[in-house]
């Protein structure tokens, strides 16, 4: 009995040992686990020669302290400059990002020259990551981005038919990232809701009695109609040419 008993102690103390550590154990890997929505640290809509047309920062990064030297945007003017002598001259597919490093941050991007042909432009759309996250996944962001770009400027993602629809850009980047968590990755999702959503403020203006407006409408847009029947048209030929 006295053997058993012992066996018994030390069978349990065994079993409350290990049964202890794997507890520990999975609470370290839940801790340590990445997070399961990607997340960046910018998105920025560069011309060819590396000029910011568009773009939005998230959280601390780039972001000066109080009494620092630099401010904000002098940090970021500066980053996009060592990212310009990254990527000036090299043209990404908008179905193949191209990869750089700066300051120890991942830059997936894509476009970047004239290719010619539907998806053909000038400019960029660069997402920036921790180094810590996924090549790839910032690869599928950037490319779904770029192809809801194309759809929304009919086709060409050159620098002045970016400039002269900024607004739907900007519209764009909400739609698809707030707070540096990624929303939506599909391009006709992205494309579609921003229409809709700039199509409500067309017709908010339409209603205020404001005169005809036509530069930067998409193409096949009618020049002699008001803003919200411009976008309503815009809207009307994407969901035709989507289905």
């Amino acid at each position: 009995p006295t053997t058993t008993t012992t066996a018994n102690k030390s069978y349990s103390v065994r079993t409350h040992t290990h049964t202890h550590i794997t507890q520990g154990q999975y609470k370290h890997t839940k801790m340590t686990l990445a997070p399961l929505l990607p997340k960046v640290d910018a998105i920025l809509v560069l011309d060819v020669e590396g000029s910011r047309l568009a773009g939005k920062y998230y959280g601390d990064f780039l972001k000066a302290p109080e009494a620092a030297a630099k401010s904000s945007e002098d940090l970021r003017s500066d980053f996009e400059k060592q990212l310009q002598m990254k990527v000036g001259g090299i043209a990404a597919r908008a179905d193949a990002a191209e990869v750089v490093t700066v300051m120890g941050k991942t830059a997936v991007f894509c476009g970047g020259a004239n290719q010619g042909g539907a998806g053909g432009g000038d400019v960029r759309i660069v997402h920036v990551g921790p180094s810590t996250e996924s090549e790839l996944v910032l690869a599928h962001l950037c490319e779904g981005m770029y192809e809801a770009l194309a759809q929304l400027m009919g086709g060409s993602t050159d620098r002045t038919m970016v400039l002269d629809n900024l607004e739907l850009v900007f519209l764009l980047i909400d739609e698809h990232c707030d707070g540096g968590i990624i929303l939506e990755t599909d391009p006709t999702k992205l494309a579609s809701a921003v229409l809709l959503r700039d199509d409500d403020g067309a017709m908010e203006d339409g209603m205020q009695g404001g005169g005809p407006q036509t530069q930067g409408l998409p193409a096949g847009v009618s020049g002699e109609m008001g803003l919200a029947q411009a976008f309503m048209k815009a809207r009307d030929q994407f969901f035709s040419g989507a289905l």
